[in-house]
């Protein structure tokens, strides 16, 4: 029995260290103040909308006044009924959806058989063509915009749904992310398929693309996202009413009823639901997305 004892004995000091580290509480002060932090920065985030959507559903003459007060008098929708009276933003959001639709699969489609060239073909000027699209990432898009408006004067794009188009779809940071993302496809898969007979072309459709999903999936949306969101570019280049896309429309009709605050945040929640729509169906992907790029811990 004693001997039993002794041979028990050891045993339990070094479980219980294990049995204490198994007990431990899970909210470390560490991960409390993140957690703290994570909040104090979601309210950060939060406050400027809620407070968009209160403004727009109070009456107009209680935006102005000087106390702080959520909620007015009453909830009203005058504003957004008085916005959509005031131009056609069926038309716009029509134009902004085609225009972000046609622009995210274009994108996709260049942008990844450029990005495909550059990790998987060995060409004379590679290297120095790779590193000129790099280097257009550092060149702001402003500086672009004589250029390009000239350039589509001469093509006769002005006022049509290809001259707001065609300049976004280069985007050289997609390129970077796909390049990025198909040097880390095992190359056997593709060797298996080249031994079967199956072409360059047909190796990138069949094998590549459908590994590449979720990083094909975040660059459809941060491209859909940037798109439905520029304003420069289509405020240049289009002005006729029937081309224009939601936040080009949205800010000429402000300027027609001035400084009315429950309409300016009415303006800016119907120009800005669809993307958090968006981004509510399609987190998940986002987060795989970049996930799957490398560039989260970078």
């Amino acid at each position: 029995m004693s001997a039993t004892a002794k041979a028990v004995n050891p045993a339990a000091p070094s479980a219980g260290p294990a049995g204490e580290a198994g007990r431990r509480p899970r909210w470390t002060p560490g991960r409390v103040a993140l957690l703290a932090a994570a909040l104090v920065l979601a309210a950060l985030w939060v406050l400027p909308l809620a407070w968009a959507v209160a403004t727009s559903l109070k009456p107009e003459n209680e935006t102005t006044r000087t106390s702080l007060e959520w909620i007015g008098s009453q909830i009203t929708f005058d504003a957004y009924e008085k916005v959509w009276a005031s131009g056609d933003l069926a038309r716009w959001m029509l134009n902004s959806a085609y225009i972000s639709v046609v622009t995210t699969a274009l994108t996709v489609a260049t942008c990844a058989m450029a990005a495909y060239g550059f990790s998987r073909t060995a060409f004379r000027g590679r290297r120095t063509l790779y590193g000129l699209v790099l280097a257009g990432i550092m060149v702001p898009p402003q500086v672009l915009i004589a250029p390009l408006f000239a350039e589509m004067v001469s093509l006769g794009l002005v006022d049509t749904y290809w001259g707001v188009i065609l300049p976004q779809v280069a985007v050289p940071a997609m390129v970077f992310i796909l390049v990025k993302f198909f040097e880390g496809v095992p190359r056997e898969l593709e060797e298996a398929a080249h031994v079967d007979g199956a072409g360059r072309w047909r190796v990138f459709w069949t094998v590549v693309l459908p590994l590449s999903r979720p990083v094909l999936s975040a660059v459809a949306i941060f491209t859909f996202i940037q798109t439905w969101n520029n304003f420069l570019w289509p405020f240049l280049v289009t002005t006729d009413p029937n081309a224009m896309t939601l936040p080009v429309g949205l800010v000429n009709v402000q300027s027609t009823y001035g400084a009315r605050y429950a309409q300016v945040m009415a303006s800016l929640v119907i120009a800005g639901l669809p993307l958090l729509l968006v981004f509510a169906f399609f987190q998940r992907q986002i987060v795989r997305g970049v996930a799957h790029t490398g560039l989260a811990g970078q």
